[in-house]
């Protein structure tokens, strides 16, 4: 199968259809028309394989993961998702594996209303390219760069379960069996918090995608903000999974560095603590409130009012 075969089949109108996009893939460009009065929220991420994922994850779930990770993106900017495009590189062509992937990345696709509209595709080591484009209303858009002394820091979600999941996978924890397929679904299928972001515009000073790790991604907007945070590790969201298999401690490294939760960091002021209730309770998120930003620019971990060292310190790409 040729490479405009390939397209033709798995991706060449395939998916949603959107009325702004005015020409889709197959020309040299695609055309879209945005919205008046919005702002375009672009960004792009890259997954290799054995950097980002294994090779031997279910094609399936790596379609949808690729798709989710840059829908995190656009969720931790309180943007609406809309179209993206798609640079995929493929040792050889292996029908199946293609047919599975596909499946993945336009479930996940169809679910947030996002459209295909174009890419590329070559041969090389696996590897897989996303540039996501969404819109917001202008001046609403969520920035890393507006945390303020005072304000509260909150987490959606629970934190740890993706990584414990990729540890099981790599056969470095063992876990018990209900507990186990859990886990491992955590790992390959992150839920993006796309209307818990929406709902967070106007409302949270400032966000962020937890990606790296919560010690990792919250110092992010801490440098951003020229501020400094003190965290209660105890009130940090734990799943009953991660809790049944690993002591306390071990549960906290994991949501503290682990990575890869795609759970939504975000900053409020006391001003909009009750609104915030209301606009995520909305929306259908869990959240919790795990500290405050504080005076410097240090980031503090506590427990019990001492503190607290987990073991390491979240993923870094170089």
């Amino acid at each position: 199968m040729k490479e405009f075969q390939l397209i033709e089949h798995y991706f060449r109108n395939k998916g949603l259809k959107r009325r702004d996009v005015e020409l889709s893939i197959g020309d040299d460009c695609a055309l879209v028309n945005p919205a008046d009065n919005k702002s375009l929220a672009i960004s792009c991420d890259t997954l290799v394989e054995n950097v980002h994922f294994l090779a031997d994850i279910p094609a399936h779930a790596l379609g949808y993961k690729s798709l989710a990770v840059n829908l995190s993106d656009l969720a931790a900017m309180g943007a609406e998702p809309a179209w993206f495009t798609l640079a995929l590189t493929l040792p050889d062509v292996d029908q199946p594996w293609l047919a599975h992937f596909s499946e993945g990345l336009f479930e996940i696709a169809e679910y947030y209303g996002i459209a295909l509209i174009g890419g590329d595709t070559t041969r090389g080591p696996r590897s897989i390219s996303i540039t996501i484009n969404g819109q917001v209303p202008k001046g609403t858009a969520l920035t890393r760069d507006g945390a303020k002394i005072g304000d509260w820091v909150y987490v959606t979600g629970t934190l740890g379960d993706s990584a414990l999941g990729l540890d099981i996978l790599r056969g470095v924890k063992t876990v018990n069996t209900e507990d186990k397929e859990y886990l491992i679904n955590r790992h390959y299928y992150p839920t993006p918090r796309v209307l818990a972001g929406q709902a967070l515009r106007t409302l949270a000073t400032s966000a962020i995608d937890l990606s790296d790790g919560l010690m990792s991604d919250i110092g992010h907007i801490l440098t951003a903000s020229k501020v400094g945070a003190v965290i209660d590790v105890n009130q940090i969201p734990l799943s009953n999974s991660i809790k049944a298999n690993l002591s306390h401690e071990d549960a906290l490294s994991y949501a503290l560095t682990g990575g890869e939760d795609y759970e939504l960091l975000f900053t409020v002021p006391e001003s909009q603590r009750g609104a915030i209730d209301t606009a995520l309770i909305h929306a259908g998120v869990k959240f919790v409130k795990i500290g405050q930003i504080s005076a410097g620019d240090k980031l503090k971990l506590v427990e019990n009012g001492l503190e607290f060292n987990p073991i390491s310190r979240g993923f870094v790409h170089f």
